[in-house]
């Protein structure tokens, strides 16, 4: 009867030659629910079996579905449905700090992720990026005693957010102890060591990868992938180092959990829960192929009871009344070695030559050091080294691209913004680009465009973009670069958020750790006299700095 079922027969042939009918809910219920949780006939046979607890909430929404079946769960199981069922009726504890700082959506977030640690339970949250996902993990971390959790927990992000995720923790949780695991092997090896006492790690997927026979040897609370979508390939490196992660916890944060393939899906639970999803050849048997090939709303239900637990997606649509009108962000960016050689030699040209250099040159020096920290090539035509601002913008642009947002792309040099086009185009993401030089009429006619949904990014000159144009239809502004007027950066953002807009604007500051560009924000956040002089057109307050103070923003 069993396999009767499995192949959807009206009939089945009992050995004395009857006929039972099988068009009954209940017997269609237990064949789901056989064939999903992968029951044999002799485990059915049997009348008692033994499954995973991660399986009690699927098993739950196909026994509810009938009213065939006579189902007794017991106190324990009943309690655990409810608290799934009830997110925000949970009474998990925030950190006093936090608790005024969380907006609703967000305190949701959190006892969700509470809950799952729980009942023992790996999680996805994946809510669309800028509803303010790592806040969410930082208040779960803030609840962890390392006394009673005995391990530190590790954090693994692309590099261009390992910084962002350290100066977090200190914004939101300082009484965490944070490590950085970042610099040469030799380097890294000697940070693990020391990092023993420190309650979270924080560290690359790249450098993971080249340490994993370190982790390995090492044990952790909790494991959280940020951008998890840097594991949706099961047959890569990355993959496997933080699959042999030795943790009681996992969660993944990601706004795009499904980017191709469902097989995405399945590798990320197979970080999470390792067999929850069934063996890829089975998920692909069992799933993709019924869903993606046959278009089988049958297996598509199946996969959502399965996935929906674990996996907590809000829209920024759905949960807008909790955001403020605009989110600003300081996404702090790690130079490479050849980067960061290239800059320290411009530098120490600079004070060598100090006692012939006058106000004008050193001016140009800093400018030419700004445009290092963009991208070298800006300077040096031959430089072939990394380019680590570059690759963390297109990264954002190209994780908003695929979310449906719209990007306003600001920068200074118009020579960056050809580059950015250049690449942008090679990545397949659509833009324009507005600049001085650009004729009005054509100006006007991008603009409509792109508020029409033309592009997905519009790359526009600082100043040429400062005034006289509304973008509402973007919902993300990056500045590439910080200019010294302050004022005129608020105004380029402003070209989207504005009376018109409906969703809350997200601007992203680039800033290159380390460098002039983090002297420009102390200007800009320390000295009031001088954002009193920015908030005008004119940039006197730079040219009205001696020579010495110009000196002063080359030290480190």
């Amino acid at each position: 009867m069993y396999q009767s079922l499995l192949k959807r027969k009206k009939y089945h042939r009992l050995k004395d030659g009857r006929f039972p009918t099988l068009e009954v809910s209940s017997y269609e219920t237990l064949a789901e629910m056989a064939h999903m949780l992968q029951l044999s006939p002799k485990e059915l046979e049997k009348g008692t079996l033994k499954i995973p607890a991660f399986r009690g909430l699927y098993l739950d929404s196909v026994l509810s579905g009938s009213e065939d079946l006579n189902v007794t769960r017991n106190r324990q199981f009943r309690h655990m449905i409810r608290n799934f069922k009830v997110i925000e009726e949970s009474e998990y504890t925030l950190h006093s700090r936090l608790e005024p700082v969380l907006r609703p959506s967000q305190k949701v977030g959190f006892q969700w992720l509470k809950m799952l640690e729980d009942y023992g339970f790996g999680g996805i949250l994946a809510d669309e990026m800028g509803l303010g996902k790592t806040l969410q993990v930082i208040a779960f971390l803030a609840t962890l005693d390392r006394q009673q959790t005995n391990h530190p927990s590790l954090v693994v992000c692309p590099a261009s957010l390992v910084l962002n995720w350290s100066e977090e923790l200190t914004r939101f949780a300082p009484e965490i102890k944070s490590a950085v695991i970042l610099g040469n092997a030799r380097e890294r090896a000697l940070r693990i060591k020391e990092a023993e006492t420190q309650d979270i790690w924080i560290t690359p997927y790249e450098l993971l990868r080249q340490d994993i026979k370190l982790y390995q040897e090492l044990e952790f609370y909790a494991c959280i992938l940020d951008e998890g979508q840097h594991i949706k390939n099961q047959s890569t490196l990355v993959s496997k180092a933080v699959k042999a992660i030795n943790c009681r916890q996992r969660f993944v944060l990601t706004g795009t959990p499904i980017e191709k393939r469902l097989s995405e899906l399945w590798n990320l639970f197979d970080f999470l829960m390792p067999g929850y999803l069934f063996s890829h050849k089975a998920f692909v048997e069992k799933l993709e192929k019924p869903i993606i090939k046959s278009k089988n709303p049958d297996a598509a239900a199946q996969l959502r009871k399965l996935v929906q637990p674990f996996l907590l997606r809000r829209m920024k649509q759905d949960v807008l009344k909790d955001l403020p009108p605009k989110m600003e962000h300081i996404h702090r960016i790690e130079l490479g070695e050849s980067e960061r050689k290239t800059y320290l030699s411009a530098v120490n040209a600079t004070r060598s030559a100090q006692g012939d250099t006058g106000k004008l040159q050193i001016l140009a020096a800093l400018t030419q050091l700004r445009q290092i920290c963009c991208d070298p090539a800006l300077c040096f035509e031959n430089y072939e080294g990394e380019t680590s601002k570059l690759e963390a913008c297109l990264e954002l642009c190209a994780g908003m691209a695929a979310n449906g947002h719209q990007i306003l792309l600001f920068s200074q040099f118009t020579s960056m913004l050809a580059i950015l086009r250049q690449r942008l185009d090679t990545l397949g993401i659509s833009n324009f680009t507005l600049q001085g030089s650009t004729p009005k009429e054509q100006r006007a006619r991008l603009v409509k465009e792109f508020n029409g949904g033309g592009a997905s990014v519009f790359l526009i000159s600082l100043k040429a973009g400062g005034t006289g144009l509304n973008l509402t239809a973007a919902d993300v502004v990056i500045h590439y670069d910080p200019w010294w007027n302050l004022a005129a950066q608020n105004q380029a953002a402003d070209r989207a958020h504005r009376i018109g807009q409906r969703q809350c604007v997200q601007v992203y500051k680039l800033i290159a750790r380390g460098t002039i560009e983090e002297k420009i924000l102390d200007l800009q956040n320390q000295k009031a006299e001088l954002l009193d002089v920015l908030s005008g057109e004119n940039e006197g307050s730079i040219l009205s700095m001696t020579t010495e103070e110009l000196l002063a923003l080359l030290e480190p």
